[in-house]
């Protein structure tokens, strides 16, 4: 799926892996991604997040889209983050998913986490 995600990868979205209903990605905030308060757009943010929900969800193998999603932002990105992504699944009923990513970034102290995201899951096909 991530091979054919043209809108994640024109991002600079990198996939570090997937399996198993976990996946971690990361992005760079670039200049294009900042708005006028000189923060990260919180639109990419939750891109980021979402790419890597969607990750996590289809690494089982059906064909698995968002049926909701919910983003609370914890502190402001800034040019020239690197922000990686971790989602982990908490768990599948049905054709029912549910994910949470937290977003975070790299600092000389450790991790800063940016966003808390819940993404809700529903399969729709079959490999």
């Amino acid at each position: 799926m991530f091979a054919d995600d043209v809108a994640s990868k024109s991002l600079g979205i990198e996939l570090v892996e997937a399996d198993g209903g976990r996946a971690v990605a990361r992005m760079t905030v670039t200049e294009q991604m900042v708005n006028g308060h000189a923060i990260a757009h919180g639109g990419y943010i939750f891109l980021l997040a979402d790419t890597t929900f969607a990750c996590a969800c289809n690494s089982h193998g059906p064909v698995t889209v968002a049926a909701g999603a919910e983003i609370s932002f914890v502190a402001s990105a800034r040019l020239g983050d690197r922000l990686v992504a971790t989602a982990e699944e908490r768990t599948r009923y049905g054709r029912n998913g549910i994910y949470d990513v937290t977003v975070h970034r790299e600092t000389g102290t450790g991790r800063e986490v940016i966003a808390e995201f819940r993404g809700r899951s529903r399969t729709i096909g079959k490999n």
